[in-house]
This record gives C-alpha cells, structure tokens and sequence, in this order.
C-alpha cells in the first residue's frame, strides 16, 4: 500500500471547487486514486473525499495542513480534516458482560481486516476479561457504583488511560454505562456505539422479548455517533431482519445479536477508512 493522503471537507456549494482541489494536487505532482463527492441542495452544502499518493508529491506532508488551510479554508468557508493512509487509528474498546461484538471487532481486528491498533479494552466488569487474554490485549476494569458516586473518578482514570494510549477512536462494544459530557467533548464524532433499532420502543431490560410479545416482523440494529443526548447521535450504519410468527424470544436474541455485531463492524470500517463526514446530526457516508 503506497503511502497517500485522504482529505475530508464540507463548505457552501459553489462552481470550481473540485477543479482547484484536484489541480493543487496534479499540480504537486499527486495521483489522485480516489474522489468521491455530494451537494446537499437543500442546505447548498458541498462534501468531498479524495484520496492520493504521496510518493512524488512535491509539498511535506507535515506541511500539507497549513498549505490548505491557507489556500482554500477561507477563501470556501471550508472546514476539512486530513489523513494519512500509513497512520494507524489506535482504538479502545469499551464492554459490559455481552461478548458478541467483542469477538466479532477482535477476529476481525487480528485477521488483518483493518488498519487499526487496539492497546486496550476497558470494563465495569470482570466477565469479559478471557476475551481480551486470548487476543493478549490488556484488560482493564473500573466498577461503578450502583449509586454512581464513584462515576466521575472512573471516567478520571479512563480518560489518563486513553491519553497515555493515544487512542483516537473509542467502539462502545455494548457497554452498558452512559459516556459523560466531558469524555464526549474530548472525542467528538470519534465514540460508536451500538444498540437494537427498537428505540425509543421498548426500552430497558430484554427488548427481544418485549418485542415478541408486540408480534414485530422486523428486528434491527443501529451504529451511530454517541452526543450529549443518549441515543441521537448521527446515525453511521442501519440493518434489519426479517422475523416471523415461528420465531422464538430466545431466536430472536439471536439474530439482534447477529446484527448488532455486522451494524457495529460496518460502522468501525467506515471511521477506520475516513468514510464518514459529520454534518448537523447526519451523516455523509461515502462509497
């Protein structure tokens, strides 16, 4: 994989855009091995990923930053953020007691699938931890309380764990606690969660089966964003499945958990690759 550049950008539509990108990058000598666009006509915003090879590229990639920002942030009102293909995204992930996605981003993690590191998985409880043993990733727990006295200390010593890991992105892999405002504000649009598609029907304990009672015909799963307001963050990744009157309380816990952990993985791979762009609570998902 040759070392290249991905940049991600959003500013009001207007004509030329595309050709000044492009022609600042052939010009420097860039081979452009992706490019990827949309306009929001309702809200005449403009959105672009485009991808391309550093190996004759005439500008420092450590100046590349600052070329754009001066060259085109203010003059398109533009805001964009830039990657590079050869920097790995180092990320944590956060569990409960259920161990379906786990396993799930962890096979898929040592089989090479992604290009992501994982130095660490962190937990309210002790269950998962011969999960993390047999992938030889450290373990961490800190319990909370039932009366969440203790919550702020716990979230203090997470937070110095994934600064001293340098994590950037963190997958709540069913992690059954509430993030804080002040852990949210840290990693903006860099926190995925998961969980059914029921809501804001049947909410707390055993949705599977509230829904079985109702008779539903369709279970899902979606993969969004975590903000300040539970739940609503902007939506990644969405799947459903077909259920009939055959199905069971107990299939059907199977196949939520089947299609939360597919949902979470489509989700992980589009961060991971620079896929997404957040906008207002939506989300710009490129191919």
């Amino acid at each position: 994989m040759k070392p290249a550049a991905i940049l991600l950008l959003h500013c009001p539509d207007e004509p030329g855009i595309i050709s000044e990108v492009t022609r600042f990058i052939t010009d420097n000598k860039g081979n452009i091995v992706y490019l990827d666009q949309y306009v929001d006509r309702e809200d005449g915003m403009f959105f672009m990923r485009i991808e391309w090879e550093l190996d004759d590229f005439l500008i420092p990639r450590d100046k590349l930053e600052d070329y754009f920002r001066t060259l085109y942030s203010q003059r398109y009102k533009m805001e964009f953020n830039l990657y590079f293909n050869d920097e790995k995204p180092r990320m944590a992930i956060f569990v409960s007691k259920m161990s379906h996605c786990l396993y799930d981003l962890l096979a898929r993690y040592k089989a090479g699938e992604w290009n992501v590191e994982i130095p660490c998985i962190i937990s309210n409880h002790e269950d998962l931890r011969y999960v993390a043993e047999q992938f030889n990733i450290p373990y961490y727990i800190w319990s909370i309380k039932k009366d969440h006295s203790n919550k702020s200390e716990v979230e203090k010593a997470e937070m110095t764990l994934l600064k001293k890991e340098k994590i950037s992105l963190i997958v709540l892999a069913r992690y059954m606690q509430i993030i804080s405002d002040d852990m949210i504000k840290t990693y903006p649009n860099h926190i995925i969660n998961i969980h059914h598609s029921f809501l804001p029907a049947f909410v707390g304990a055993k949705p599977y089966h509230q829904a079985w009672e109702r008779g539903v015909k369709i279970i899902g799963a979606t993969s969004h964003y975590v903000t300040a307001e539970l739940d609503a963050g902007p939506i990644i990744e969405q799947d459903v499945v077909r259920i009939t009157h055959k199905d069971t309380p107990e299939s059907l816990v199977r196949k939520g958990r089947d299609i939360e952990k597919i949902v979470l993985s489509r989700a992980v791979t589009k961060h991971i690759e620079h896929k997404i762009l957040t906008y207002h609570n939506k989300t710009i998902i490129f191919s």
